[in-house]
């Protein structure tokens, strides 16, 4: 990747100490044996679109695939988790430059309703129903199996609750994952279906072995295909593919969670120090219908508790109207176009159903240590999860209660809600003409009408294997992507001057070296004007860096609290970015890749490395490359050793993702092309 630049030279300009102290759990003896044994390839552990991506690209390569998730669809965001409306830059939408499942994705959802865009929703260019998003894209799926002539294996309402490490002589780290133990449930006779409660009442019952009068539990053990392997090598791959990177946490590879200290890779960061309590807030998402009448509107009993979260949050999006078509997923009956504060959209009319995810409404921003809903490393240890048969999934039950409750208040503020916490009094006024969809046939397909996952913005980010450039763990940075002024007087005064120094020296290419040793002002240098190029890039993404910021005190819902000092300022329009492969490969384990939001990207970056398009991308890339490993007999680290234009099978491995119609780069990406505004 830096011919030219020595190992010294890296070493100087990015010193941040990072330590690799680990634990690995104890696999738990099992109560009872395993209900059944179930061999794959590739074991992919998350449903969510990276999942479903990862699944896609290695059925049509004929593989045997494992998919799991804890709930029962399949799509995370589209489906799951409520959040149907395609993020998606209009340039890369214009050119339809994504790859191949996720345009064909895109096309059956057109197909399936006739058009577009069903909701006529101002956000995005397609907002559906989430029931059907699940329908369309496990037949998607089903389609890969059969084109590809790969064996899916669909495990719903499954979580894993053990991992079987063991070493091997004369691999990389030496560590594999040998043998993984599910546990999936089911409603017990005579008792309420799945759906019928939210996350926060079933979720620890989920991941214990034993049945419950509520669930009837089958232990699964997923093994690798019982076969010769080569000495050193793996028969079979694990993808973390989940949400909030529950695998990260029960193995403990290395890896950050919530904000990175403030460094001249990092100089947006709101904080000198890590600090892993704040990462972005989660979002239980509901669907609203239009109602020709009013309807009652009884106030939940939690309701004066949360009362002074919720607002509008700006002037310019103080409108009911605005609010609700602007994830608008279903438009009953054509209407006339309205407008407010410049932003046009068709009239609400009744029928039209809403999913709501608003910032200062249903998200739940926790960002202490007495309520954070991803564990650390430490409250795992506090907690027994690292026990034998300890994990529990590495949630905060507590907060994810509190985040329905959030939702289901914030409903009650928009019909009939009068007050606003950030735009003061006389702004929000009553609308009662609507209803909460519940419901197993509603849009969220639950009894209780909430999202059956909150829609995760960040969790447990890995941090990749050191090279040359990142001798202390590969990671993609802040700086890496963003389009922002870095010679502003901000980060002069904010950093020292050592790093001020180190941060241009990054941003001017060759002329690094003077800058770093001072032949050259910082100042004098001209910066490139487009993200990082990666020799070993396996996917794409465009989206802005877009921040939920954590709040400041516990709980989230305190009157008067505010958002994470700084935490916005990293926000802000980012360059068309690259996935590079050592961004998905763990330390520590072998025979895992990591998929999603969980890859290795700073606080900042994970930003905008969260959106649906780029998670289908970096399936898509596990995918291929754990079935091209499996074809080759080696290890998805062998791919990245070396210099990469000598690397055959990284060659190889990019040749064939762009053959199959998974775009690597954007059009015309070169190091000597530093107009990238094209794609503003």
């Amino acid at each position: 990747m830096y011919r030219f630049i020595s190992k010294d030279f890296w070493r100087k300009l990015i010193a941040i100490p990072l330590s690799l102290v680990s634990v690995t759990p104890v696999m738990a003896s099992i109560p009872r044996n395993a209900d059944r044994t179930e061999e794959c390839e590739i074991l992919v552990v998350g449903g969510g679109l990276a999942g479903a991506a990862t699944a896609y690209e290695a059925l049509l390569m004929g593989k045997t695939v494992c998919l799991t998730d804890i709930t029962d669809w399949v799509g995370g965001q589209i489906s799951s988790q409520g959040t149907s409306a395609l993020d998606e830059r209009s340039t890369q939408r214009q050119e339809l430059f994504f790859p191949r499942g996720y345009l064909e994705l895109r096309s059956n959802l057109e197909k399936f309703y006739g058009r577009s865009n069903p909701g006529e929703c101002w956000v995005s260019s397609s907002c559906f129903l989430p029931r059907d998003a699940h329908t369309i894209l496990e037949k998607q799926l089903q389609d890969a199996a059969r084109k590809g002539k790969g064996t899916l294996k669909w495990f719903p309402n499954t979580v894993i609750k053990d991992l079987k490490i063991e070493t091997v002589a004369n691999a990389g780290t030496g560590q594999q994952i040998v043998e993984a133990i599910a546990i999936q449930h089911q409603p017990q006779p005579n008792t309420p279906p799945l759906n019928t409660e939210t996350l926060s009442q079933i979720i620890e019952d989920a991941y214990t072995y034993e049945d419950s009068a509520r669930f009837k539990k089958n232990i699964i053990r997923f093994t690798p295909p019982q076969k010769p392997r080569k000495e050193g090598k793996a028969n079979w791959f694990i993808v973390e593919a989940t949400e909030t990177g529950e695998l990260i946490g029960l193995t403990d590879v290395p890896h950050r969670l919530g904000i990175d200290p403030r460094s001249e890779l990092e100089p947006s960061s709101s904080s000198a120090t890590p600090d892993p309590y704040c990462t972005q807030g989660f979002t239980y998402t509901f669907a609203m219908e239009k109602t020709a009448e009013p309807q009652p509107q009884p106030e939940p009993p939690f309701y004066q508790q949360y009362a002074p979260y919720y607002s509008y949050e700006l002037p310019r999006l103080a409108d009911f109207d605005l609010v609700f078509t602007y994830r608008r997923i279903w438009k009953e009956q054509p209407s006339e176009m309205v407008s407010f504060q410049g932003i046009s959209f068709t009239k609400p009319t009744p029928g039209d159903i809403s999913m709501q995810n608003w910032t200062w409404g249903n998200d739940y921003r926790p960002g202490t240590s007495r309520d954070n809903l991803i564990y650390t490393k430490e409250q795992l240890q506090q907690t027994g999860q690292f026990n034998p048969g300890g994990w529990m999934g590495g949630l905060r039950t507590e907060t994810l209660r509190k985040g329905e409750e959030n939702a289901i208040g914030f409903y009650h503020w928009l019909v009939a809600g009068t007050t606003d916490s950030q735009l003061g009094d006389g702004v929000k006024k009553p609308n009662p003409n609507h209803i909460f969809l519940k419901g197993l046939d509603s849009p969220m397909g639950t009894v209780h009408g909430l999202s059956k996952y909150p829609y995760m913005r960040e969790g447990r980010r890995i941090i990749g294997r050191p090279n040359y450039a990142h001798p202390n763990g590969f990671v993609v940075n802040e700086i890496d992507i963003s389009r922002r002024n870095y010679k502003d007087d901000y980060y002069r005064q904010t950093l020292t001057p050592e790093q001020y120094r180190r941060l241009q020296a990054l941003l001017s290419g060759l002329e690094g070296f003077s800058v770093l040793s001072g032949q050259t002002d910082p100042d004098d240098v001209k910066n490139r004007t487009r993200s990082t190029i990666y020799p070993d890039a396996v996917g794409i993404g465009h989206y802005a860096i877009d921040f939920h910021p954590c709040m400041t005190e516990y709980p989230h819902e305190k009157p008067g609290n505010t958002e994470r000092e700084g935490e916005r300022r990293g926000q802000g329009q980012a360059y068309p970015f690259q996935i590079p492969l050592s961004a998905m490969i763990p330390q520590k384990i072998d025979n895992m890749l990591v998929a999603g939001k969980s890859i290795a990207t700073s606080h900042i970056a994970a930003a905008a490395y969260r959106v649906h398009s780029f998670e289908w991308s970096s399936g898509a890339a596990a995918g291929i490359t754990a079935s091209m490993a499996l074809q080759r007999g080696i290890l998805p680290y062998e791919f990245t050793e070396g210099f990469a234009f000598r690397n055959k099978n990284l060659q190889d491995l990019k040749a064939t993702l762009e053959k199959s119609g998974n775009p690597t780069q954007f059009p015309n990406t070169s190091i000597f092309n530093s107009d990238w505004d094209d794609w503003r």
